[in-house]
């Protein structure tokens, strides 16, 4: 009975499939029970009569034709017994684990819904919190943007008020250039110009990018802000979807199925990585900002500094025309003292090459007596034709000769190539010498009436 049970209750655990329809009954495979009762050797009629069953023929065959037993008849019906009482006992405990299940599922429905109320609070919370601080910075970056704009402003007058100083320099500056070579040196009237010249395109291409980096911070802000205007929108539209959210309870009227939103969208963010998303937000922000006031504050600092420059740097260039008048005279007398000395060391060079030139002649007759003896010897006859000592001092003679040779024919080139160098000076030094005056009178009479001197005023000049 125990075994029954056992086995009734494993049934009654599986899922009951459907019902489906009745199949025929299968045919027994087994061999044809033998008769029962003894045949007479009768007729045929005789032998039908006295069977205990009739006979169906070879139509029957394959089934059971004698009648059951009485202890198969008491197991049969205990068997029927046994499975409507096991049937009976599965059935009263599936009904009890129901009736359980059905509590439990309530109690789990309710504590589920009232956590997930808890929990939606708690997200209308944080989003009330990141959609005050977008909206925090979306006001503090309009309003930067707006100073920034100010300073903008401020650059571009600035460097519409460069152009004047920087004219001057430039026609002071070709001026200058008119003067004849080789008197076109780079003096210190020269370099103040130029380096005057190249503070005020140093200025303006500062003032250039400076202007460039305050429209790229501008640009910078205004998209900070459309991003950060994206996310507070899309705070607003989450906080009023899920503020209706909280509002659903089970007697509500627009609550319906939807199996298919169980499942997670693709993309979709997580707690960590939706409050990132708006951190960063903020952060870049506030980045943005800050990059906006340290380029208002750099800007301040520009328009004071190279207007301060200019004005130091015009005080030295109208000290550098007051020197420069006073050194031309006296460049133009040390040029004339080279000058004198250049033309004594021509004169020395020259009686140095005579001289060189005479030795070399001389060196080159003994040359040619030793060749001679050389020569005049190798016609020896036979064993005469020895290597005595007078052949051996004869061809180191020869040697000497060449070697010396060589040394005087390099050291007249020598010579004749600072002869050249020397004549050369001297040109340059006349040359010098006769544009000097034209020189002084460019600089003197010309460029130093024509230097202004006028405050360069650009920090006023930023404000009108």
């Amino acid at each position: 009975r125990e075994d029954a049970q056992a086995s009734a209750m494993a049934g009654a655990e599986q899922a009951v499939p459907p019902p489906e329809e009745p199949l025929p009954p299968a045919v027994s495979s087994r061999p044809l029970p033998r008769a029962i009762c003894p045949l007479s050797r009768t007729s045929c009629h005789g032998s039908c009569r006295e069977r205990p069953s009739s006979c169906c023929g070879m139509a029957m065959a394959g089934f059971r034709t004698a009648k059951y037993q009485v202890p198969e008849w008491h197991r049969r019906n205990a068997q029927v017994f046994r499975n409507a009482y096991i049937v009976g006992e599965v059935s009263e405990r599936g009904r009890a684990e129901a009736k359980h299940l059905s509590k439990h599922a309530a109690a789990c429905a309710q504590r589920a819904q009232q956590n997930s109320r808890s929990t939606l609070g708690q997200r209308l919370q944080d989003i009330h919190f990141w959609r005050v601080e977008l909206q925090k910075e979306i006001m503090e970056l309009d309003a930067e943007t707006a100073l920034l704009a100010a300073q903008k402003l401020r650059l571009q007058r600035t460097l519409d008020a460069t152009e004047v100083p920087y004219g001057v320099v430039i026609d002071n500056l070709q001026c200058r250039d008119r003067r004849q070579p080789p008197d076109l040196v780079i003096d210190e009237v020269e370099r103040q110009l130029l380096k005057e010249a190249d503070l005020i395109r140093d200025i303006r291409d500062l003032l250039k990018r400076t202007i460039i980096q305050a429209t790229n911070q501008i640009r910078a802000n205004r998209i900070q802000k459309e991003v950060c205007e994206l996310d507070w929108s899309d705070k607003v539209e989450a906080y009023h979807i899920d503020d209706k959210c909280v509002t659903y309870c089970n007697d509500s009227k627009n609550i319906q199925f939807h199996p298919s939103s169980v499942k997670f969208e693709e993309g979709a963010s997580t707690p960590k990585t939706w409050a990132q998303f708006s951190h960063d937000n903020i952060s870049n922000a506030e980045q943005e900002k800050l990059a906006s006031v340290q380029l208002r504050s750099l800007i301040t600092n520009i328009i004071h500094d190279v207007a301060e420059d200019l004005r130091m740097q015009r005080a030295a260039v109208i000290e550098a025309f007051d020197n420069r008048c006073r050194e031309l005279a006296d460049a133009k007398v040390r040029l004339e003292q080279h000058l004198e000395k250049i033309l004594k060391d021509i004169g020395e060079e020259e009686a140095n090459i005579v001289a060189l030139k005479e030795s070399i002649r001389d060196k080159e007759t003994h040359l040619k007596v030793a060749q001679t003896r050389l020569y005049d010897r190798s016609f020896r006859p036979n064993v005469e034709l020895c290597r005595d000592e007078p052949q051996f001092r004869l061809v180191s003679e020869v040697e000497e000769l060449t070697v010396f040779l060589e040394a005087l024919k390099r050291k007249l080139m020598e010579c004749e190539q600072h002869l050249k160098d020397l004549e050369e000076t001297r040109m340059k030094l006349e040359k010098e010498i006769a544009v000097k005056s034209n020189s002084i009178f460019i600089d003197k009479e010309k460029c130093q009436k024509f230097q202004l001197c006028y405050p360069v005023e650009l920090e006023v000049a930023s404000y009108k």
